[in-house]
């Protein structure tokens, strides 16, 4: 389902990113996220409600800026 704050959603499984890019252009990666909360943030009705319920202040992250390439964790 489209949301007015969440313009994309990706996981890396294998390294348990999820990386969010808003509608504003901004950039994050939230580190440890588990497969299943993923999952339920991809599948959610409301993205905004998911994300600031269970994701923001649940997970540490960083801000990457919109040109910046994404880093691979070794």
């Amino acid at each position: 389902m489209p949301s007015s704050v969440i313009e994309s959603i990706d996981y890396q499984s294998d390294h348990a990113r999820l990386t969010v890019v808003f509608t504003t252009g901004r950039v994050y990666e939230y580190y440890l996220v588990p497969p299943s909360v993923a999952a339920a943030f991809q599948t959610a009705m409301s993205k905004g409600t998911f994300f600031n319920t269970q994701i923001r202040d649940h997970f540490a992250y960083r801000e990457i800026a919109p040109d910046q390439p994404k880093r691979s964790a070794r």
